[in-house]
């Protein structure tokens, strides 16, 4: 699939990949502020912003969108980053293609599946995506009557406000969803499986530094897989952001910027 991406900057080439509901938008900011060391690509995941849509989601699928893109932009080696869904698509593309990486940042996710957290974020995504698909786009006359549909269904105003980020303006007037919320329930299962836990005998993941950011706050990188993530990737660190929940990029961008440029020692 041609994926649909922003491109600022100048210097070594870093992939960012937005996490679930998020789009190349979310990113910009960041992105500008990396301008001065990296080049850098935001590509839209498929059923996201502006990228195509598919009936088709799942880790391979959207690594494999990656490396049709790695391949397009000609990129022989890359740092790339991932928060949340894209900070698993990041660690899929990894294990795949390790020798085209020069580092990794994932934000604020496991790479395995969640555990003890698993119904309770199952059933938060479930709502979110209900929401979006219970408000009828011929009804409304502004963004402010869709979040009054989907304020029943997703008690967070913050989140209803991520949300919204996808609801744009036709030409015509009306109102569209860039993101296909049909698609993303339909799969969510995939959305929420993760890699196996490395055993003794898997094959370790070296050559580049990684970096795994976790929101103190947030319940999406439990301490506890910490142990595994490092027999998959030895040199992984670990580091926690104090006063932060799953949303880092927007609530600390600082720490994805000091830790992104702390990969260009390794250039």
């Amino acid at each position: 699939m041609k994926l649909f991406y922003r491109k600022y900057g100048h210097g070594p080439p870093l992939i960012i990949l937005h996490g679930l509901y998020g789009s190349s938008d979310n990113w910009m900011s960041i992105a500008k502020k990396l301008g001065d060391y990296f080049t850098c690509y935001l590509p839209d995941q498929r059923n996201h912003g502006l990228s195509p849509h598919s009936n088709v989601h799942n880790y391979k699928s959207m690594r494999d969108d990656l490396a049709e893109l790695v391949d397009d932009l000609h990129l022989d080696k890359f740092f790339l980053a991932g928060h949340s869904m894209g900070g698993k698509t990041a660690v899929c593309f990894a294990m795949k293609w390790p020798e085209k990486l020069s580092g990794l940042l994932v934000a604020d996710i496991s790479p395995f599946v969640a555990g003890n957290t698993y119904n309770k974020s199952f059933e938060e995504h479930v709502a979110i995506l209900n929401a979006i698909l219970a408000v009828d786009l011929s009804e409304i006359s502004s963004r402010k009557e869709a979040e009054s549909v989907m304020a029943s269904l997703v008690r967070s105003a913050k989140i209803r406000s991520f949300t919204l980020k996808n609801l744009e303006r036709t030409s015509d007037n009306s109102y569209r969803w860039k993101i296909n919320a049909a698609a993303l329930l339909e799969n969510l299962n995939n959305i929420m499986e993760g890699i196996d836990r490395p055993d003794s005998e898997s094959q370790q993941i070296t050559g580049f530094p990684v970096i795994f950011l976790k929101g103190e706050d947030s319940d999406y990188l439990p301490e506890s897989d910490f142990r595994d993530i490092q027999r998959l990737f030895p040199a992984a660190e670990l580091i926690k952001v104090p006063h932060v929940g799953h949303w880092i990029h927007a609530d600390r961008p600082d720490a994805i910027t000091e830790n992104l440029l702390n990969f260009i020692t390794y250039y």
